[in-house]
């Protein structure tokens, strides 16, 4: 028997990446994905089950399909996506409810690999540069976001001390950029000019989007346990980034910066109070433990930066000129099936 895998998040936008990389692992015989709605990526060996917010499904799924990894790819890390109460559903009760499957009697599971983020190491003056993966936050946990992390990272070391058999892996994140990826920091580079904070010109850390598939794929090809921070190398201070950009920043006030930066919500990009705390002291992770396991990254925190602002200056200079499509399950399943089709001679069995 291959590989049988269990995704959470299959519409998200890290979910949908990773089954489709897991679809042309041919030592993968089986891919289930979970999520409230249905994923937005061609998929095609992947069977998806829709689930509630909180995964309550988790267990009789795990159990059905004899999963022996799962990848917990649907943390939020971004606040302005739903409210308080329904990101503490999907964070902090979702990953309750994926471990206490993982862990049930007769539980097939050997392998998690769970996707967070640099944010549970919270921001602050105090900080040190760069922060190892064995450093505690220097401050409580100030936001939602890092609260909710905190607790999801509890879990994790919880399970993994009672399930000494299972390979537990726990990926921490820096900014991601990418091509494809959109989040408030991604917003925020693209406007003419580029907000900051005065008096406080912050160093930051960049992965790239496709650092993070590969370094997802990474762990679980190796059945590597542990805690890792992933990011390029390298520190940016934000008006470099800027720079890099081709922009220029805009100071927001110190004091009251979240009402200062009230009218960018109106033109769609929200500042939320996460991102408002790095525009101030920034973040440094070491990135040293998942090289020495043999990870080599494809780009740098600068690399990422440039890639991320061509692929948006040839977007602006072509993108309009291209049809836009947005994978539907449905229309995909007619397409393929459907006796209503006329196929090629050459698409026909022979």
């Amino acid at each position: 028997m291959g590989r049988r895998v269990l995704i959470t998040g299959l519409a998200s936008f890290w979910g949908g990446l990773v089954a489709k990389a897991l679809e042309e692992d041919d030592s993968v015989e089986v891919i289930v994905g979970l999520d409230t709605r249905e994923p937005t990526v061609e998929l095609e060996r992947t069977e998806y089950v829709r689930s509630d917010e909180n995964y309550s499904i988790l267990s009789r799924i795990v159990q059905a399909t004899k999963v022996d990894t799962i990848v917990h790819t649907f943390l939020i890390i971004d606040s302005t996506m739903m409210r308080a109460r329904t990101m503490h559903e999907i964070n902090v009760i979702g990953t309750m409810n994926l471990f206490a499957a993982a862990s049930a009697p007769g539980s097939t599971v050997r392998d998690v690999v769970v996707k967070s983020s640099s944010y549970v190491y919270g921001t602050a003056m105090e900080d040190p540069v760069w922060f190892d993966e064995g450093m505690p936050r220097t401050h409580p946990a100030r936001n939602g976001i890092e609260r909710s992390l905190d607790s999801v990272e509890g879990y994790v070391r919880d399970f993994a001390e009672d399930n000494p058999h299972v390979n537990v892996s726990l990926l921490r994140f820096s900014n991601v950029l990418g091509p494809d990826i959109v989040t408030p920091l991604s917003r925020a580079l693209e406007l003419p000019l580029v907000p900051s904070i005065f008096g406080f010109d912050p160093r930051f850390q960049f992965v790239h989007e496709v650092d993070v598939v590969r370094s997802i794929l990474f762990v679980l090809d190796r059945h590597l346990p542990g805690i890792f921070n992933v990011a390029g190398d390298g520190l940016l201070p934000w008006s470099e980034v800027a720079h890099l950009c081709g922009k220029r920043t805009a100071p927001l006030p110190p004091i009251a910066t979240g009402l200062a930066a009230w009218p960018l919500t109106r033109i769609g990009v929200p500042l939320p109070g996460e991102l408002l705390d790095l525009l101030r002291y920034g973040r440094g992770i070491d990135n040293r433990r998942l090289k020495q396991a043999g990870f080599e990254y494809h780009y740098t925190s600068a690399g990422a930066v440039k890639a991320f602002i061509e692929a948006v200056r040839l977007r602006d200079t072509i993108g309009s000129t291209q049809p836009t499509y947005r994978y539907e399950r449905d229309v995909e399943q007619f397409f393929r099936h459907s006796p209503a089709v006329v196929r090629d001679l050459s698409d026909r069995p022979s």
